[in-house]
């Protein structure tokens, strides 16, 4: 047979109690919120339903505070330990009064987690500790502080068991209370009775109506099915004649699952002249035992049945939630171990060679970035040199593509320009002068889409820069980063002057010399005839009017590649079209022009046709040049501006920030970073302590 560890627990074990208060002191001790949801009992009611006298009876002593108003003003975690019985049974004094001398008391004490070592025999001095712990934290003026107090009692007189003890309901504040009291310690109660764990023990006094139950309406708040909640009632033995409290145990009230158990406490005659528990526990069992309607079920009343009706149920509740509870502890240490590493060791290095390390590691994830290379590669939106190639080949492409050449220039500027070009003398060809003077305008309009690629490609930058800047490296060293950005900033726009100036210049060689020798470019020979082509094909064929048939090519009239003269005066052509609304008078006086001379008009026969030729060549030429510019500015930006950063980032890096002078201040640490590596050890050192109690448990 295998050998077992002497020190485990097993899951039926009563130690798993013992095992859970461990885990609260662990948590406690270190000073950190607790990450764990604990498995725990939360008594909640409110002032006047005797909750501080059902506790001190489960105990077995007077050791909490009393008084009026709000009494309770911190959550007190009761630890109750079952111990071996002493030799000699303890005897209580004469006339039931209780005895508080330490002798007495050798087998029975009470422990403060924030007094390690320091045991309490006289139980008056637990309840004196407990109002000098609580003003420490809340003061005098009755306010309440979240911050618990953790008190662990040993006995032989005690079911092993954990309860925590929150602040009273109330409603009205009283004295110097805060004016929001009752809002305060409402969500002080529900913070903890809202947790999954914690089974919630309900204290409402019998002779009250139920449903006016302050504990029990808190309690329905966050268990409204009634699953994790026990009602304790208390009073029972002052309710009116002929009333008792069997319809609400047999659950035809108000049901809940963990049910019911009525109590008797002390009165406030017996705690004054200071009865003992234990002639109070006494008279609780003659009470059930000989009324009418409880005789039958008195096992299942009192407070002796109800500590061992918690006992059980948070045993079964811990046994139920422990794997959760290893597993949780399991990842919250991995988590805070990781944040605690990211965060790096407080004791520095060698300055220089920090800053070093942090410069060519930094250089280095920004070339991957750019390259494609980087580990943290998204599967959900384009990042890196990705996007820039989307600027490229999307943004910019489709950007030059929409600048039309005729958006701007329209049939009858060309003719006007077709006129300028020719001088004095009517044009026999159509004018290359008029071509190039056009093309050489409409290339110029690629420039400022041009110069935007730029931009767009310096926001990019700008942009994994910022992605670069969130890693925890920089949250820690916060001089370090703003002198980082500030540099790699400066250094992308000193990069962009050169950018820009490639640019401009690309599209000024583009637009100063006009290569119609481009073996791509449709010369002027091929494009007068595809014109000629589509003119003859849309003018209709002579037909022989005695046969239908069509006349021979020889026979056909000649087309005009001219207009005809207008023998009516009243001129279609360019100049017709000044003097057309003129009247033959005024046109034989000869009267001189205008000062500004507008074209108007439709267009004759020939203007069309040269238009239509020089538009062809303007579309011919614009093409080549756009397909050049979409292929080479990326080529510029990617030289001047983005491979000149992956090259000589780390140089220019060093250059400005590797001086001794500086690095200290660019190493000073953050308050945040500071703080929260504490923090971290601190939940690092109470989770594995809290590993080390859960793996006890077999």
């Amino acid at each position: 047979m295998a050998q077992t560890n002497p020190n485990a627990i097993n899951v039926n074990d009563p130690g798993l109690i013992t095992l859970v208060n461990k885990l609260q002191d662990v948590f406690t001790t270190v000073g950190v919120q607790n990450p764990i949801d604990l498995p725990q009992i939360a008594v909640v009611g409110s002032q006047s339903s005797g909750k501080s006298s059902v506790l001190e009876n489960i105990v077995g002593r007077d050791f909490l505070p009393r008084g009026t108003g709000i009494v309770t003003r911190r959550p007190l975690i009761l630890q109750l330990i079952n111990r071996s019985p002493p030799a000699k049974p303890q005897e209580n004094g004469a006339n039931g009064e209780e005895t508080t001398d330490k002798e007495s008391n050798a087998d029975e004490w009470g422990e403060f987690l924030h007094i390690p070592g320091q045991k309490f025999h006289d139980f008056n001095k637990i309840r004196d500790e407990i109002v000098k712990e609580t003003e420490s934290k809340t003061g005098r003026n009755g306010g309440i502080s979240p911050a618990p107090i953790n008190l662990r009692i040993y006995s032989p007189n005690v079911l092993t068991l954990t309860l925590v003890d929150l602040p009273g309901l109330t409603k009205v504040p009283v004295g110097d209370q805060p004016r929001d009291i009752e809002r305060q310690i409402r969500e002080m109660v529900l913070k903890q009775i809202s947790k999954p764990n914690a089974i919630i023990l309900a204290v409402t006094a019998a002779n009250t109506d139920l449903a006016n139950s302050d504990g029990l309406k808190l309690a329905r708040e966050v268990d409204p099915e009634g699953q994790r909640t026990i009602g304790v009632l208390t009073k029972v033995d002052l309710m009116d004649d002929g009333t008792d409290v069997v319809d609400i145990l047999a659950g035809r009230i108000i049901p809940l699952r963990l049910g019911y158990v009525p109590v008797v406490n002390r009165g406030q005659r017996d705690i004054e002249n200071k009865k003992a528990i234990s002639y109070a526990l006494e008279n609780e069992k003659n009470f059930f035992e000989n009324h009418k309607a409880y005789r039958n079920k008195a096992s299942y009343c009192g407070t002796p049945y109800l500590a061992r009706k918690l006992n059980l149920i948070l045993m079964m509740h811990i046994k139920q939630t422990l794997p959760d509870i290893k597993a949780r502890i399991s990842g919250s240490l991995q988590k805070y171990s990781d944040e605690l590493k990211t965060l790096g060791d407080s004791m520095l290095g060698n300055p220089a060679n920090i800053i070093l390390n942090i410069i060519t590691e930094f250089s280095n994830e920004y070339r991957m970035v750019l390259e494609g290379h980087n580990a943290e590669l998204s599967s959900i939106e384009l990042s890196g040199g990705a996007r820039i190639a989307f600027v490229y080949h999307e943004l910019y492409s489709n950007g030059v593509k929409a600048v039309d050449p005729f958006d701007q220039v329209k049939d009858i500027d060309i003719r006007t320009i077709l006129y300028n070009s020719s001088g004095s003398s009517p044009a026999l060809f159509v004018g290359t002068t008029a071509f190039e003077l056009i093309v050489k305008q409409q290339i110029k309009r690629l420039e400022e889409p041009s110069l935007k690629c730029v931009s767009l490609i310096y926001d990019e930058l700008v942009r994994i820069l910022g992605q670069l800047m969130n890693k925890p490296l920089f949250r820690r060293y916060p001089g370090l980063k703003e002198k980082l950005h500030a540099v790699v900033i400066a250094f992308f726009k000193k990069a962009m002057d050169p950018t820009n100036a490639l640019v401009k210049d690309m599209v000024q060689m583009e637009s100063c010399y006009v290569n119609t020798g481009h073996p791509d470019f449709l010369n002027g020979h091929r494009a007068m005839a595809i014109v000629n082509e589509k003119h003859a094909a849309s003018k209709p064929i002579q037909v022989d009017p005695k046969t239908g048939k069509p006349l021979p090519a020889s026979i056909q009239p000649p087309r005009s590649s001219s207009p005809s003269l207008d023998q009516n005066g009243d001129g279609n052509g360019f100049f017709g079209s000044f003097f057309a609304s003129k009247n033959k008078k005024k046109m034989a006086a000869m009267e001189p022009p205008p000062p500004t001379l507008k074209a108007s008009g439709t267009l004759s026969e020939k203007e069309t046709q040269e238009v239509e030729v020089i538009k062809l060549l303007i579309s011919s030429y614009y093409n080549i040049v756009r397909r050049t510019m979409i292929d080479m500015v990326p080529k510029a930006i990617m030289l001047k501006l983005v491979e000149h950063s992956k090259e000589e980032m780390q140089r220019e890096l060093l250059e400005q920030m590797y001086r001794t002078q500086e690095l200290d201040d660019l190493l000073k640490e953050s308050d945040y970073t500071v703080r929260r590596r504490k923090e971290c050890q601190q939940m690092v050192e109470s989770l594995s302590r809290a590993s080390e109690i859960v793996s006890q448990v077999q």
